[in-house]
């Protein structure tokens, strides 16, 4: 300690909105926490700011009850007395969406800019693990530093620091670097966010104190300037800080105490770091660590908010969205404020604690609701912009064709690349309006006369789709117009489902259901992809379901034959919601080798499907011994009990269905969940040796080693993915995707085995204390969604620690489509500016993976994002078709000016849409201008 020594109080406190106790009851606290606050502030001088733990929502939740308080809260911020953003929430970054991540800083500063301050900060106190695109997205938002809990040097119980020595920097201070080579100054709480909580203001209690504090922050700070976190986890405002302040000075006249704010303490600290700092590359994860509270597990804690999440997300970024700027390019308002409301509601379930399934059971069935309002505004969007644009869509071609009727409908696919496979859309053939006049059952039998004979389908060129038909019968439904009172009718629909093949990428096409007299041929005559009694085909892959219920696909590129593919795996679980913990000498009770019942599901010529059930005996729940290891608050890692000798029975439905044109290969899987305390797996033996493997995570391709660290001693080495993992061979690779399953395993073993938690049923909380948590054993019906998508690899790698290739970018893309839902909409006979089949945005680029396409509230102007999956420079080329159709190439619509951008959406320099540069691992943002 020296006299140059400075130690910066950074006063504040870390709110979760909910997690030991309901929102409401956090809620109450919050508003005595802010009334206490402001009041100080106003009363003390010497009370100089609080740091409002860099999430903007504190902001909403507080003046919904004291609204009142607005102009005096402005004041504080405004004079720097209290410190706001840079996000809307403090987020999981590993289980919300790269788009979800992006929007959080933009909502968070366009927040904080109505109250004139932004606290350029970039904030993860918690976060559970850091994505390593973190350093890139902080650049790209004016953020030039990272302030964070975990990932890096170990904190274990009750916030515990180890002494050892196989860190990844021996200081609290680092050089985080993105993949791109974007780097921020790495700040890590290596004695937690509260290591200056409740200064004592008495001279014997406040020696002691800093005695021990003084000397911790020491033990890993490279400058003299020393951090003290004044708070902790909903810590109420310690009033008397400026005097405990004052009591530290006189007791060591050696050090500056200073009640310090972010700011001041990183601009001093930026002017004083060594010449070399360790530099930390990538995602932070804790890899160094015994691996026995990295709290992964929270990946697969209530997976059913993991699907919900995922759903909410990619109707919202990946349908509502592009959809919105299609329909805006066809003359429609962009509803900016309605987005602004579905996405905020959608993030406040996306705090760490809330995302993370780790809170008492009313956290989480609020949370069910906040999806369902965010998703039914999202369905209420894209609705409307169907109607927009597929009213802008010239249809007038279905005119010419003969037939008795003719039903036009759009097919908008809103991902980044062409779209072949199957689709259903509902049809009316007929409505009658109760406004007309006809009683209920001169219109019943109206409806009911219409003949259903002779109904397919055709293309916009008046091509025969392969397709078949349903009749749905009467239905009921009611319009509301904007000009006068709901509108009933009844219907008379069916239901068809078609094969599309190349739907252009962020576009639409044009199909029609014709109704007339013409003999239709029937699907016997067509062929069938069934190819035997438990297999089945297309061009590109071959599937036997074997006895077992487990799945061969052969890929007929290739030759090469991947056994042992879809087997069920159940183990016990007396962990909690953080953490997985197997039973000691639990052994796994598997479908490897045990009888399936397997039948033909569907058999048409361009999709089949099988359904295969399994029936499992499983324990009900763990031992007596569980329940009073939990009361007596025995950690975890240290518990003896095992599972219950009583066995119930588990049934497993799997539907496995193959399209004609697909490259993967589906399955649904469906169970109802009656045991307690266990975990359920899908494993996937790939064969393949490999040390090393890959993982959709935020706006990257994360590498990963298959094994852990050498300082891991649990079983477990679980990870998080978004969209999918991947493994590669010598000739073959695997791409395992998902919708809403994020926790993954590349298991330890001989065969290559990736496995994906379907379910992890447990029965508390699980931090400090006991809090009992019965609906995480998920109990009841469940659902989930996977795509097995072999691919050939064709090419030797110039690198040897190159693991992507053009055939496992191509089966990244086909996980990437997995993801986003094709929207259909109806529509009748016109014409439009709108060619009938059509893309607004072609682009190429090779190892690219499209993003967004959004409008910015700020300029107006048309966004659209992607990013480099390669470590590799790549070159992006875009031909943006914002203009309608054009009777010569004269007349063709201007192309778009364009401008470099970045997550902010700001414009910055002009780009050159024939030739965009795009650097290894690079988020790529452009801005373009619609003309009038």
């Amino acid at each position: 300690m020296t006299s140059s020594t400075t130690v910066h109080i950074i006063s504040h406190t870390h709110w979760d909105r909910e997690w030991y106790l309901p929102y409401e009851k956090h809620h109450v606290r919050l508003i005595k926490l802010m009334d206490t606050l402001l009041e100080t502030l106003e009363q003390d001088p010497g009370f100089r700011s609080f740091h409002l733990d860099g999430q903007t929502i504190i902001l909403e939740d507080y003046l919904q009850i004291r609204p009142e308080k607005r102009p005096l809260l402005e004041r504080m911020i405004r004079e720097g007395r209290i410190h706001i953003g840079p996000w809307y929430i403090l987020q999981d970054e590993f289980l919300t969406s790269s788009e979800a991540n992006v929007r959080n800083l933009l909502y968070g500063h366009q927040d904080a800019r109505l109250y004139g301050a932004i606290s350029k900060v970039g904030y993860f106190p918690d976060s559970f693990g850091n994505m390593g695109q973190a350093p890139q997205l902080l650049q790209q938002a004016g953020i030039t530093n990272a302030v964070f809990g975990r990932g890096v040097k170990p904190t274990g119980f009750n916030n515990q620091v180890s002494d050892s020595q196989e860190y990844e920097s021996p200081f609290s201070e680092m050089i985080w670097e993105a993949p791109d080579g974007s780097r921020v100054l790495g700040i890590l709480f290596a004695n937690w966010y509260s290591n200056g909580n409740e200064i004592p203001k008495d001279r014997e209690a406040a020696r002691d104190y800093w005695s021990r504090k003084l000397e911790e922050v020491a033990k890993y700070a490279s400058t003299p300037h020393w951090l003290m976190m004044n708070g902790c986890d909903h810590q109420p405002v310690q009033r008397d800080a400026a005097e405990a302040i004052k009591t530290a000075s006189e007791l060591y006249p050696q050090l500056n105490f200073v009640h310090s704010n972010f700011d001041d303490y990183i601009k001093a600290l930026q002017a004083s770091l060594p010449e070399r700092l360790s530099v930390v590359k990538g995602e932070l994860r804790s890899q160094h660590t015994d691996g026995w509270s990295t709290l992964v597990n929270t990946a697969s804690s209530r997976i059913y908010l993991k699907q919900l999440n995922q759903q909410g997300q990619a109707l919202l970024e990946k349908a509502a969205e592009p959809l919105a700027v299609f329909a805006h390019i066809a003359g429609a308002a962009y509803p900016h404020h309605l987005f602004t409301h579905a996405w905020k509601t959608l993030m406040q379930n996306h705090p760490h604690d809330s995302i993370c399934g780790c809170s008492v059971d009313e956290v989480h069935a609020e949370m069910v609701a906040r999806f369902a309002r965010s998703r039914h505004l999202v369905e209420a969007i894209i609705e409307d912009s169907l109607a927009s644009l597929t009213g802008s869509i010239d249809t007038s071609g279905f005119a010419a064709v003969e037939a008795e009727e003719v039903y036009p409908l759009v097919i908008v696919n809103t991902s980044g690349w062409k779209r072949s496979g199957v689709i259903t859309a509902d049809i009316e053939l007929q409505r009658i309006y109760f406004s007309e006049g006809m009683g209920f059952r001169d219109m019943k039998q109206a409806l009911k006369a219409i003949d259903m004979p002779g109904l397919r389908m055709i293309d916009s060129l008046g091509g025969e789709i392969s397709g078949d038909i349903t009749d749905l019968g009467l239905r009921f439904g009611y319009e509301l117009p904007e000009d006068r009172f709901r509108q009933p009718y009844f219907a008379r629909s069916v239901q068809v489902r078609f094969e599309l093949e190349n739907v252009p990428a962020l576009g639409h096409a044009t199909y029609a259901l014709l109704r007339d007299h013409r003999p239709v041929e029937t699907q016997e005559a067509l062929g069938s992809m069934i190819t035997g009694g438990t297999t089945m085909e297309n061009n590109n892959l071959a599937v036997t379901i074997e006895a077992d219920g487990s799945l061969t696909i052969t890929d007929k590129r290739t030759g090469v034959r991947l056994p042992g593919l879809c087997v069920y795996e159940n183990t016990g679980d007396i962990g909690n919601e953080y953490m997985y913990r197997q039973p000691n000498h639990d052994q796994p009770i598997t479908t490897r080798g045990t009888h399936a019942d397997i039948r033909v599901l569907e058999d048409t010529p361009y999709h089949a499907a099988f359904e295969i059930r399994h029936l499992m005996m499983i324990p009900r729940s763990a031992d007596s011994l569980l329940e009073q290891e939990r009361r007596e608050l025995v950690w975890f890692t240290g518990r003896r009990s095992g599972r219950s000798p009583a066995l119930i029975p588990f049934e497993i439905t799997t539907r496995v269905s193959l399209d004609r044109s697909a490259c993967g290969v589906k399955v649904d899987s469906s169970f109802n969940n009656q045991a307690h305390d266990h975990r359920l797996r899908v494993l996937f033996e790939t064969g393949f040796r490999a040390e090393r493997h890959m993982a959709d995570s935020i706006f990257e391709v994360a590498e990963r080693n298959n094994a852990p660290s050498a300082q891991w001693s649990n079983p477990s080495n679980c990870q998080h993915q978004q969209a999918f993992v991947t493994l590669k061979g010598d000739s073959e690779g695997l791409t395992i995707a998902n919708l809403g399953l994020n926790e993954y395993e590349i298991l330890q073993d001989e065969k290559g085995t990736i496995a994906v938690t379907l379910l992890r049923a447990v029965g508390e909380l699980g931090d400090w204390g006991y809090f009992p948590t019965p609906e995480a054993q998920c109990l009841g019906g469940h659902k989930t969604s996977l795509e097995i998508i072999p691919f050939p690899v064709m090419e030797a790698s110039s690198r040897e620690d190159d693991l992507l290739c053009h055939g496992s970018a191509a089966s990244m893309k086909e996980a990437y489509q997995f993801q986003v839902p094709l929207l259909v909409k109806q529509t009748g006979i016109h014409a439009g500016k709108l060619p009938a089949e059509h893309s607004f945005l072609p682009w190429q680029g090779d190892m690219l993976s499209f993003s967004t396409l959004k409008v910015s509230e700020q300029t107006g102007d048309v966004i659209a994002r992607w990013y480099n999956l390669s470590k590799r420079p790549q070159v992006l080329t875009a031909a943006p078709s914002f203009g309608g159709k054009t009777d010569n190439a004269a007349n063709e619509a201007p192309i778009p000016d364009c401008w470099r951008s970045g997550i902010m959406e700001e414009r910055m320099e002009r780009a050159d849409l024939n030739h965009i540069p795009v650097r290894g691992a690079e988020i790529v943002t452009l801005s373009l201008r619609l003309h009038e």
